[in-house]
This record gives structure tokens, C-alpha cells and sequence, in this order.
């Protein structure tokens, strides 16, 4: 099985959502996980807009019965990414549970708590990705997606 990162660093959702029939169509994912949002946040575009476009992300994967995963980003609140305490958005619970789809939640708010893991506020330095993926391995193995190496 081959592994395709299809994101585009700054990306919005609407701009995900644009770009995902033509990603489906050439790669027919097994898997899509969908960790989009932080740009929405950070240029404080509409938040039901956002929620609509991962809402329609999502069922555009369910439509080719695609197994989906969420990825929770935190809400933007500059002063706790600066003093730690992040949290991740309300609307990743809620798009999970009306979609009926795994949510994986606090990886990006635990390691963007931490000063020694970020490059900056909103994004993790090299040992926070590698704590991001570490995290995101073991949730898609607890979740049943991913076996253990």
C-alpha cells in the first residue's frame, strides 16, 4: 500500500475541499486522514464555513466509501500557545460524531503546548512532528487502522 501526503502547507479547508475529487480520483485512498482547519482559524474565516467544508470533505470521502479519519487542531489562542494549555476546536468532535468517523484529538494541542516543540506558535519544531507522528501512529493503531511495527 502506498502512503500520499497530499496537503499544502497554508491551505485552507475550502482550499482542501477544492483540490480533494482530483487527489480522490488519481490516488483512490484506502485511508484519508483530514487535519485541516488551523488556517481557517489563524485567518478567522467564518467558522461554520469551516465546519462546512471539513463536513463536506468528509462526506466526499464516505461517498466512495473511503475509511476516514479526523485530526483535532487546536483552537487559536495565542496566549496559551504561548504559556501552553492549548485545546483542541469544539467542531472536530462534533464532525466526527455526526459523521460516525474516528477522531484523533490533543496531539497538535499537547505538543503545541510545549515551548521545546515548536518552531514557532503555531507550528511544531522537528522533535514536535516527530512526537506528532509517534502520537498519531499509536492512535491509528488503538483505532485498528494501523498495525504495530
Amino acid at each position: 500500500m502506498g502512503y500520499y501526503h497530499a496537503g499544502v502547507p497554508g491551505d485552507t479547508s475550502a482550499e482542501g475541499l477544492t483540490r480533494l475529487p482530483r487527489l480522490l480520483e488519481k490516488y483512490q485512498p484506502a485511508l484519508l486522514m483530514i487535519e485541516l482547519g488551523g488556517n481557517d482559524f489563524l485567518r478567522n474565516i467564518n467558522i461554520s464555513q469551516t465546519e462546512a467544508n471539513l463536513r463536506a470533505i468528509i462526506q466526499a470521502a464516505q461517498s466512495k466509501n473511503i475509511q476516514t479519519v479526523l485530526i483535532a487542531i487546536p483552537e487559536n489562542q495565542p496566549v496559551k500557545a504561548a504559556l501552553g494549555g492549548l485545546s483542541d476546536h469544539p467542531i472536530y468532535p462534533k464532525l466526527a460524531e455526526e459523521n460516525n468517523i474516528p477522531l484523533v484529538e490533543d496531539i497538535f494541542s499537547d505538543v503545541l503546548s510545549k515551548n521545546a516543540l515548536k518552531a514557532d506558535y503555531i507550528h511544531p519544531n522537528a522533535e514536535g512532528y516527530k512526537m506528532v507522528e509517534e502520537q498519531l501512529r499509536a492512535a491509528l493503531n488503538e483505532i485498528g487502522l494501523l498495525k504495530a511495527e
